[in-house]
């Protein structure tokens, strides 16, 4: 979100500029990016004869009060300057005609054509000229590269980029108003968003249709050599047999009762595990989930600011990784080299392959640029980690690692199986080692004893002992819910979005109450499926997987091969405005029945029911207008207020920031952002409180009084462990 003041600091640095150019009597040349942080570290790369400024996003953009599309007119989009942009575009303005040569240098992607496009028709400039420069990476090298190979603006990018912003605003603004007048009012509908929500809502269909079934399973515990393996029982004379009931399994075991177990067939071998490809960024987003427990949300986030750049020592701003959106696997030839150097002088030629490491993209990949990896191998992880957030750091040591390992030689592992004949049944064991650990020296190791997993040596014909037999009754389990990872996994591989839309889209379906976390896990709300429920009956296409993927590929071609983005959405609307029609004729209006809560509204004497606002659910009183009373819905937590004893709850801010307050507000005034834990620091007497940020997984304690020797000690400590 831009701010006000956001945009009084670059107008302010604007005239600074101005007057130190008409001092000196030289024209500068202007080089527009998009956000202020961007612009900072370009400045110090280009030198004295460059002025940096941002945009701070978009400058212009389609109107929020109205559809702002021109049906009529074949689409034709009506953009307006954006509320509080206009002080900004004047500056620029301003400085565009006093410099020498001014460069567009927004994001490398359809969006940031977009808003070069934009820039270029506010500030007048000659799109004939060659005016945009692009980068991967926000280096001195990447930079001053790109100063010297400027381009014209790509049109095919901008018009793909307004094809889908159109396409987007059309459903979005006819979609929405026909929930409000059917279900209730602030309810939104998208294009990619509604199908994320049938996702999760089919899923949860699956679930409650699902009917487990039984099946059992014999693990025989054995000894060979003094060494206790597992097996588990397969089959009969080598062809595998489910046992579906306790008959089954009885039957299997009292026909080996007594038995040798025999080893009746050995294989040895070796097997290779390549490393994975860099990341991409819905890769990236699934394991940052996975390994750290972070959102889409909170990892765009983060690596937008690796991207932008971190002051490290000496006070030199770096990019730390290349740009945060892309669906490529693809590394530059200089990069590999970089890494396979850093490799070889690290862990020895032998985890270097002969030929570099390539991977192959998944279907539609744009490729326009490489594959999220660090800029510099030399900034290792454990180098910028004082300068940076722990967070940052733990996203930043992931990104490091994979693009590492995804340059090493394959790991190799010794696998050993046996089968194992008792009376005619076969048990089947297996078990590896690993030989070389290639890659997996980087990313991805594990701790536990790689030794403990193979077998002991045996011979066909040998005879094992039997330790234990455990015979088990087991059931068939549900599909899992969708969680973050698996979701956006499943949307990438249908085609679904493109990896800037992720985030935005489980945002936007939490926030809207169609859908909520359980243990990090997606389940509908009952308002998700009444209003996935409508769309199904009436917008089978807008739901449609495969229309939804097709559509997608038609975006592509708008910027792949020139196709009319008109056309495109034309071909979309016509069929779409009849459904709408028929839509809001069918539609009865849904009554949506409010959850009573146990509170009891104290002007009027009702129950108070739930309701949702934009920042969760609050108390209202049912008898609304009459009477007008709301709660918020206040949550304790078994800690005593620090300062009077009293109750502690969870309250929210204006912005709908969580803290911690106390009951007894406003007779006592104790507040905080971090939770108490009902401790007292032993070195000052204030109050311990956890941490939001967390040290390596785990929930830190730290007291309140920032001066505090206690909280430097914490640190010390911390840096020491690594």
């Amino acid at each position: 979100m831009v701010t006000e003041k956001a945009v009084k600091k670059t107008t302010a640095k604007a005239k600074t500029a101005k007057k130190t150019t008409a001092k000196s009597g030289t024209k500068k040349n202007l080089v527009i990016v998009e956000s202020p942080a961007k612009a900072k570290t370009i400045e110090k790369f280009l030198g004295k004869n460059y002025v940096v400024r941002a945009s701070n996003g978009h400058l212009r953009d389609l109107p929020k009060s109205k559809i702002g599309i021109d049906i009529e007119n074949n689409f034709e989009p009506q953009y307006t300057t954006i509320r509080g942009k206009a002080p900004l575009i004047k500056t620029l303005k301003d400085e565009a005609k006093k410099a020498s040569k001014v460069y567009l240098a927004t994001d490398p992607d359809r969006e940031g054509e977009a808003i070069s496009w934009h820039i270029a028709n506010m500030l007048n400039l000659d799109t004939d000229k060659k005016c945009r420069i692009e980068f991967n990476e926000i280096t001195k090298g990447a930079v001053t590269n790109a100063i010297k190979q400027p381009r014209n603006i790509d049109m095919q990018r901008v018009d793909a980029q307004q094809a889908r912003r159109v396409l987007d605003r059309l459903v979005g603004y006819k979609l929405s108003p026909l929930l409000w007048r059917k279900v209730r009012k602030g309810l939104s509908a998208g294009r990619v968003q509604s199908v994320a929500v049938k996702v999760i809502v089919d899923r949860e269909n699956e679930i409650r249709d699902f009917k487990p079934e039984e099946y059992w399973t014999i693990t025989a515990m054995l000894n060979k050599e003094n060494k206790d393996f597992e097996s588990k029982y397969y089959g009969d004379a080598g062809k595998k047999k489910e046992l579906k009931n306790e008959a089954d399994a009885t039957a299997v075991l009292d026909s080996i009762k007594g038995a040798d177990f025999v080893v009746d067939n050995v294989k040895s071998g070796t097997k290779k595990k390549s490393a994975l490809p860099p990341f991409t960024t819905s890769l990236l987003q699934q394991a940052a989930s996975g390994k750290l427990g972070f959102t889409a949300k909170k990892t765009m986030m983060l690596a937008q600011r690796l991207y932008e750049g971190v002051p490290l020592e000496g006070g030199d701003t770096v990019g730390l990784i290349t740009y945060m959106r892309t669906d490529s696997t693809r590394i530059s030839a200089e990069a590999q080299s970089m890494a396979r150097e850093y490799v070889v002088k690290q862990y020895g030629d032998e985890y270097v392959p002969e030929k570099p490491n390539a991977y192959k993209g998944r279907k539609n990949a744009q490729d326009a640029h490489e594959a999220i990896r660090p800029t510099y191998v030399e900034y290792t992880p454990e180098k910028v980690k004082k300068y940076l957030t722990g967070d940052m750091l733990r996203l930043y040591k992931l990104i490091y690692t994979r693009f590492l390992a995804s340059q090493m030689t394959p790991a190799v592992f010794e696998t050993l199986a046996y089968d194992i004949d008792a009376n005619g049944r076969t048990f089947k064991a297996s078990g590896s080692r690993i030989l070389f650990k290639g890659h997996l020296a980087v990313y991805d190791s594990k701790t536990e004893d790689d030794d403990q997993k193979m077998l002991p040596k045996a011979e066909k014909g040998d005879v094992c002992g039997l330790v234990s037999i455990d015979p088990k009754q087991n059931f068939t389990q549900p599909p899992a819910r969708y969680t973050e990872a698996s979701l956006i996994k499943f949307l990438e591989e249908r085609g679904i979005g493109r990896p800037s839309t992720y985030a935005p889209i489980i945002s936007t379906i939490q926030d809207r109450a169609y859908v909520t976390k359980e243990a990090k896990s997606f389940v509908p709300t009952e308002l998700g499926e009444i209003v996935n429920g409508l769309m199904v009956g009436n917008f089978q296409d807008i739901v449609d997987i495969a229309f939804t993927a097709d559509m997608e590929e038609k975006l592509d071609d708008v910027e792949n091969e020139g196709s009319n983005w008109k056309t495109v959405i034309k071909d979309f609307y016509i069929p779409f405005e009849k459904e709408l029609e028929l839509a809001d004729k069918n539609i009865e209006h849904v009554k949506i029945p409010d959850k009573v809560s146990d509170v009891v509204c104290e002007k009027c004497g009702a129950n108070m029911v739930y309701k949702t606002g934009r920042f969760g659910e609050f108390l209202a009183c049912p008898n609304y207008p009459e009477c007008k009373n709301t709660k918020a819905i206040v949550k304790e937590i078994d800690v005593p207020c620090p300062k009077c004893g009293g109750k502690v709850v969870i309250k929210r801010s204006k912005k709908g920031n969580s803290f911690y307050g106390c009951a007894s507000y406003p007779d006592c005034d104790f507040v905080s952002w971090d939770k108490p834990t009902g401790a007292a620091c032993g070195e000052c007497g204030a109050f311990m409180v956890e941490s939001k940020y967390k040290y390596k997984g785990q929930t830190q304690t730290k007291c309140s009084n920032p001066e505090c020797v206690t909280n430097q000690k914490k640190k010390a400590a911390n840096a020491k462990k690594g």
